[in-house]
Parts: structure tokens; C-alpha cells; sequence
């Protein structure tokens, strides 16, 4: 989960056959519960259903759906600032590849990586 200026508020990792749905409900939850203050989920078509009825049957929120993706490049609001955030990951050599052995220092390590990603805007 990321906010609106690229900070990562909630890590989940899990298996392969965890569909994103599921995994995206653990992850919403998670942010929610450190982060109460939040007004709103975004997500693609992919959340469509189980997780926007999960969101506003347990949180009482909304969920903002972006459009289907044209073949042609046009911005998607808030989007980008995701793709990106998700993007910087693999510019860390430990999260290029599924060294970890647990999940939780995967998670652990995906934290780890967005500090770095954040502290390097400051020196």
C-alpha cells in the first residue's frame, strides 16, 4: 500500500496463488489499522467486486477503480505514483531476486529498500 507521495504504508507478501484480491484486502487492512486517517483505496480493474465490497463493508470506504488501460499512452491520476514506487524496488539487488527465506524479511526488506529510496532524496 502507498500513498499519494510514494510512501509505502503496508507490505504484504505471499504466496503465488494468492490471488491479488485476497492479498490486497490483508494489505488495506493493515493500513488501516496504522493508519486510520485514510479517506480512500485506489486500485485497477483487477480489485473490482471482492475487494471494493470487503473495503466498504469493513472500512466503510470507497475504492477509486482507474479505467482500462488504452493502447495508447495517457496518464492515469495517482497511478504513476505507484508504478514508480513499485519500480524503485528493483534497484535494490536484494529484492531482485527471492533471496529471503521467510516473508517476513521479504516484507522486512521491501521496507528497507523504500527507506533507502527516501533517504536518498535527502543527501
Amino acid at each position: 500500500m502507498v500513498d499519494t507521495m510514494g510512501n509505502l504504508l503496508s507490505v504484504v507478501v505471499h504466496a503465488a496463488n494468492v490471488h491479488d484480491t485476497v492479498g490486497g484486502m490483508e494489505v488495506a487492512s493493515r493500513a488501516f489499522d496504522k493508519y486510520d486517517t485514510i479517506l480512500r483505496f485506489c486500485g485497477d480493474e483487477g480489485y473490482r467486486g471482492m475487494f471494493v465490497d470487503y473495503i466498504a463493508c469493513e472500512f466503510d470506504l470507497e475504492v477509486n477503480i482507474s479505467e482500462r488501460i488504452t493502447p495508447r499512452f495517457v496518464i492515469l491520476p495517482k497511478r504513476w505514483i505507484v508504478e514508480r514506487t513499485l519500480a524503485w524496488f528493483g534497484n535494490s539487488r536484494r529484492l531482485s531476486k527471492d533471496y529471503e527465506v521467510s516473508v517476513e524479511s521479504s516484507e522486512n526488506m521491501a521496507i528497507i529498500s523504500n527507506l533507502h529510496t527516501i533517504l536518498k532524496g535527502f543527501g
